[in-house]
C-alpha cells in the first residue's frame, strides 16, 4: 500500500480561501481520521486527495510520486461516499464487479476479487440480491466491497455512516474496524464529524478547524494532552469544562484564581505562566468527583440532574455565573437539584491554557 505526503496544500474558490497550508505525512498501513466541525475543510481535503478537487497550490505525493495533475482514475485510490451510490438494477455481485469490468479485467480475476471482498465483509449470501433487498448497513458494506475490489493504494471514506440510524452506525463501525484489522497493510483515510468513530477507529486523528490543522496525534493523546482550547473542547463528550482564570503564581505548580476566588494548583512542564496573566482552566466532566474534606477545587449548587443509568450528569452553578460546570459521575448517584457540593480532580487531569488558547504542557 501507499504513503501519502501533503506539503503546504492550499485551496481557494476565487477570493474565498478554504484550506490554508496543510502539511501532513501518512504512513503506509495507517488508519487516519479527519475530524472537525462542518465547514472546516475535511471533505474538501479528502476530495483533493482523490483528485475530485483541484489543488490551488502545494504538493501532493503518493508513494513519492507527485500527483497534483494525475487524474482520479490513475491515482490508485478508491473512495466510499456518504451515499451508497449503488446501481439499483444491478445485483450486489455486479455492483462490486462493475469498475473492474470497465477497467478490462478478466472474468476470472473479477470473480476472485468479488468473492474475496464478499468474504471479508460477510456478503457471500447476498451476491445475487438487488440493493433494494438490503438494509442500509448491508448497502454500505457493498459500497466498501466495491472499493476493496479495485485493490487500491489508498482507501478514502467520506462520512460513510452518517446516513445510517444509531444501531446500524454502531454495527457498521464495528465492521470497518474489523476490515482495518484484516487489511492491516492498507492505508485508510476516513472523514467524519463523529468523534466516537474517530476515537475508536483511528491510529491517528487529524483535527481541522477553519481550513487549518489544529493537532495530529493518537486518539488518547488528543484526549489527554490537547494542544489548544479548540481541540480540548472538540474531543470528548461532554466537552471539557473551560473556566476563565488568572495566574496567581507561576512555576511548575502554577497557582491560578477563578472568578469566585477559588485558588487551584495546576502542574505544568514549564515556567511560562506569569503572575497576573489571564488564562483558562480546563477539567473534563468525567475527571471531576465529589470532594473529600479539604480537597476541593471549587464548590457549587446542582441545577440539573440527568440520571442515565450507566452515568449521572450534573449541571452545577459554580465559579462562573451563567456558565454551569458539567460533572459526569459513574453509575447512579444520590444527588438532587439544589444540593451544594464540593468537587475535586486529580492534579494530572487538570489543564491550563494561555490567553491565546494554547496549552501549557504538563
Amino acid at each position: 500500500m501507499a504513503s501519502l505526503v501533503l506539503k503546504d496544500i492550499r485551496k481557494a474558490y476565487g477570493e474565498v480561501k478554504v484550506l490554508h497550508g496543510i502539511n501532513l505525512e501518512i504512513e503506509k498501513g495507517e488508519f487516519v481520521v479527519f475530524v472537525g466541525p462542518s465547514g472546516c475543510g475535511k471533505s474538501t481535503l479528502l476530495r483533493m486527495i482523490a483528485g475530485l478537487e483541484d489543488i490551488t497550490s502545494g504538493e501532493m505525493m503518493i508513494d513519492g510520486q507527485i500527483v497534483n495533475e494525475v487524474p482520479p482514475s490513475k491515482r490508485g485510490i478508491a473512495m466510499v461516499f456518504q451515499s451508497y451510490a449503488l446501481y439499483p438494477h444491478m445485483s450486489v455481485y455486479d455492483n462490486m464487479a462493475f469498475g473492474m469490468r470497465i477497467a478490462g479485467e478478466s472474468k476470472t480475476e473479477i470473480d476472485r476479487r468479488v468473492r474475496a471482498a464478499a468474504s471479508i465483509l460477510q456478503l457471500e449470501t447476498y451476491l445475487d440480491r438487488l440493493p433494494k433487498a438490503l438494509s442500509g448497513g448491508q448497502r454500505q458494506r457493498v459500497a466498501i466491497g466495491r472499493a476493496i475490489c479495485r485493490d487500491p493504494k489508498v482507501f478514502l471514506f467520506d462520512e460513510p455512516l452518517s446516513n445510517l440510524d444509531a444501531a446500524l452506525r454502531v454495527a457498521t463501525r464495528i465492521e470497518i474496524a474489523k476490515l482495518s484489522e484484516q487489511m492491516a497493510d492498507t492505508t485508510m483515510i476516513y472523514v467524519t464529524h463523529d468523534q466516537v468513530e474517530a476515537m475508536t477507529l483511528a491510529d491517528r486523528i487529524v483535527v481541522l478547524s477553519a481550513g487549518r490543522i489544529e493537532q495530529v496525534g493518537a486518539p488518547l493523546e488528543l484526549y489527554e494532552r490537547p494542544a489548544n482550547l479548540f481541540v480540548a473542547q472538540f474531543i470528548g463528550s461532554p466537552a471539557m469544562n473551560i473556566l476563565p482564570a488568572t495566574v496567581v503564581e507561576g512555576g511548575s505548580s502554577t497557582r491560578i484564581a477563578l472568578r469566585d476566588k477559588s485558588v487551584i494548583s495546576v502542574p505544568i512542564a514549564t515556567d511560562a505562566a506569569e503572575a497576573g496573566k489571564a488564562c483558562s482552566f480546563g477539567v473534563r466532566p468525567e475527571d471531576l468527583t465529589i470532594a473529600a474534606d479539604g480537597l476541593s477545587l471549587f464548590e457549587g449548587t446542582v441545577s440539573l440532574v440527568e440520571a442515565l443509568g450507566e452515568v449521572t450528569m450534573l449541571y452545577v452553578d459554580g465559579p462562573i455565573e451563567d456558565q454551569p460546570v458539567v460533572v459526569k459521575l459513574p453509575g447512579i448517584a444520590s444527588i438532587s437539584k439544589g444540593d451544594r457540593l464540593r468537587f475535586a480532580a486529580k492534579p494530572d487531569k487538570l489543564h491550563l491554557f494561555d490567553a491565546a488558547g494554547q496549552s501549557y504542557k504538563r
